[in-house]
């Protein structure tokens, strides 16, 4: 019964971490033009591309929130049900959200030559966009994970964690699906997807694994060697923060690597809507692409294979994308949300 009342509170109160994370203002200081954007995407990793956006922009500035995705989904829904304005531009990880808010009538429908060109999983009701494709990927800490024990699938993850327990315990990762939207959306499509998610959430039970919240706070873990593994991390955080940290490892899944695309989406209550529509039309051509690419917010088969994250003969067959539609809207269903949370807490009792 404690559980439970624990569940219902954080469905719907949410995670009691800091909602918002940072504020900045990127552009001139006399800009005549502000656009207020909030995003879960790490400032750092996003900067150069919107830096990009204004150069041919001089009386634009971009006010950026960075914001939390559980939090994030709560003020955008509360603004919305007000009519009172916010952001001009909400982009999340966490895509399913921004469904659930697409499906109560609470952004604005927006059509170009560019966005009608996306591919129909990339694009819902001309109101939700898919702007990135990212990989969920597996780090480890080189120095400290033998070769023959690196998870190159899932079913290896299962046999390392079975075949050295003591090894692993307390030294696996992933993201709490409580403090988490993006968290939650991964473990969702694993259940969907895996054979192997109710052998993976009892191992990783028998090891005590670590839910926790972050993908700087899980990597920098790793990276000391507090954790030895972590699982399910989006692959655009792990390959810039690879670039500069020679402990770290990635793999792609070699059973199936969950693709995510990052959403974007133009609240109905926004101000400068059009300037907003400009932002979602500069991200989505080649140009933006490239730009989104080189923040490695854009990785397809033959980055992965450059990066040496998939081994070769790893197929696009074996890169599943989440896709933008209604599917999602199951995995905002409250009662199917309270019994995966059952689920999970199985795994990741509280203490």
């Amino acid at each position: 019964m404690i559980r439970m009342v624990i569940l219902l509170v954080a469905l719907i109160g949410g995670t009691g971490a800091k909602a918002q994370e940072l504020t900045d203002r990127i552009g001139p200081a006399d800009a005549a033009r502000e656009l207020r954007v909030r995003s879960t995407t790490d400032l750092e990793v996003l900067r150069p591309v919107l830096e990009s956006f204004l150069e041919t922009r001089p009386d634009t500035a971009i006010l950026y929130e960075q914001w939390l995705s559980n939090s994030l989904y709560r003020r955008s829904i509360e603004e919305c049900e007000a009519g009172s304005p916010g952001a001009d531009l909400v982009i999340s990880s966490a895509v399913h959200q921004l469904v659930e808010f697409v499906n109560r009538a609470c952004a604005a429908s927006y059509v170009s030559e560019v966005t009608a060109m996306l591919p129909s999983d990339l694009s819902w009701r001309d109101e939700l966009w898919g702007i990135t494709r990212e990989p969920a990927v597996i780090v480890y800490n080189r120095d400290l994970v033998p070769p023959e024990e690196v998870p190159r699938s899932r079913f290896d993850l299962l046999d390392t964690l079975r075949n050295a327990p003591e090894r692993y315990s307390g030294r696996i990762a992933t993201y709490d699906i409580e403090a988490s939207g993006l968290g939650f959306l991964f473990a969702y499509a694993d259940s969907l997807e895996a054979t192997t998610f109710g052998g993976l959430l009892e191992a990783f039970g028998r090891t005590n694994a670590v839910a926790t919240c972050c993908s700087a706070e899980i990597m920098d873990a790793v990276s000391s060697g507090k954790y030895l593994i972590a699982y399910n991390i989006l692959g655009s955080y792990a390959f810039g923060l690879a670039k500069r940290n020679p402990h770290l490892g990635i793999v792609a899944p070699s059973d199936y690597t969950l693709m995510l695309s990052r959403g974007a989406v133009l609240p109905r209550g926004a101000r400068n809507r059009a300037l907003a529509a400009q932002l979602v039309d500069y991200l989505l051509p080649p140009s933006g692409q490239d730009s989104l690419r080189q923040a490695n917010l854009n990785t397809d088969l033959d980055a992965l294979l450059e990066k040496g994250a998939v081994p070769e003969g790893f197929g696009a067959s074996q890169l599943r994308s989440i896709e933008l539609s209604p599917k999602l809207l199951v995995a905002s269903d409250r009662h199917k949300r309270l019994l995966f949370k059952e689920v999970w807490l199985n795994a990741f009792p509280e203490d």
